[in-house]
């Protein structure tokens, strides 16, 4: 498998796909790559005759105190993986290749990051939505996939895609978990043992949350209840637990529509997210 540095060598290896009368499908990434993002890979093989996978740890996503440095990078091993998958081509940039010298310009998505993660992580989307820009812009990929685990980066995706005509195809992937139900993440190898065991707590608690509203509970005391439910087993804080419109993460009081559970919570210095769809159809 192929890995390029530059635009110039993505472009000109697309164009050649181009030719041949091959479409594209992009798999942007941050690297450290666990079965989640194979997945993702797998479902651009199902839906394009190549696929792209970049790696590019975006400094304009991560706040001031937050992980950027220590965020695991292991460019050789997620390379070996992507070539087992049938990855047709890794785009690996530099920050100099992103963002070079006299770099001015800043995507910003309104609405739909205005709270939860937005609220949280000040900035964070503005990053998300420049470097996708710029990656969908590189690659000119038929269709691009993303992880539904962050549900509201895909949403603010979508927005900036059909916002600025970009015609790359957006495709959310459900999320991947472990068997004892946590979603995989590359941070979750920040999680000591202990940690790890009672970090299982989210996703059962967000379980029983969305079946007690499903079945008519009230929805804000059910949610107050899992925050509570979180901090008994370990988190030390909780950002959120929210249910919102799955379309459009309007704030919902009643479960009268398609909506999506989203929550936040911290064991020990790692911060994990989580969201499960809640229909009255389950």
């Amino acid at each position: 498998m192929p890995i390029v540095r530059t635009v110039a060598e993505l472009r000109a290896t697309v164009a050649g796909w181009r030719r041949d009368g091959l479409n594209v499908a992009l798999v942007p990434t941050m690297g450290a790559l666990h079965a989640g993002h194979l997945a993702l890979v797998a479902e651009g093989l199902r839906r394009a005759d190549r696929v792209i996978a970049t790696i590019f740890v975006n400094p304009k996503q991560f706040g001031p105190a937050e992980d950027l440095d220590r965020y695991p990078r292991q460019e050789a091993a997620d390379a070996q993986a992507l070539d087992g998958q049938g990855c047709s081509l890794l785009f690996a940039p530099g920050v100099a290749e992103m963002y070079p010298a006299g770099f001015a310009t800043n995507v910003s998505v309104s609405g739909v990051t205005d709270d939860l993660d937005g609220a949280a992580r000040p900035g964070h989307f503005d990053g998300v939505a420049t470097v996708v820009s710029k990656l969908l812009n590189q690659a000119q990929a038929d269709v691009a996939i993303f992880g539904e685990k962050d549900y509201q980066q895909l949403l603010t995706i979508r927005r900036l895609a059909r916002d600025l005509d970009i015609p790359t195809e957006i495709v959310g992937h459900p999320t991947i978990r472990e068997s004892d139900g946590l979603a995989l993440s590359s941070r979750n190898a920040y999680l000591s043992a202990d940690e790890r065991a009672r970090a299982v707590e989210l996703p059962r608690a967000m379980a029983a949350a969305a079946a007690e509203i499903v079945g008519g509970g009230d929805v804000e005391s059910t949610l107050a209840g899992t925050v509570q439910r979180l901090l008994a087993a370990g988190f030390g804080a909780v950002d959120y637990v929210e249910l919102r419109d799955a379309n459009t993460l309007e704030i919902i009081e009643k479960l009268d529509r398609p909506a999506r559970l989203l929550a936040a919570a911290r064991m020990g210095a790692t911060r994990l997210i989580d969201n499960i769809a809640v229909n009255l159809s389950l």
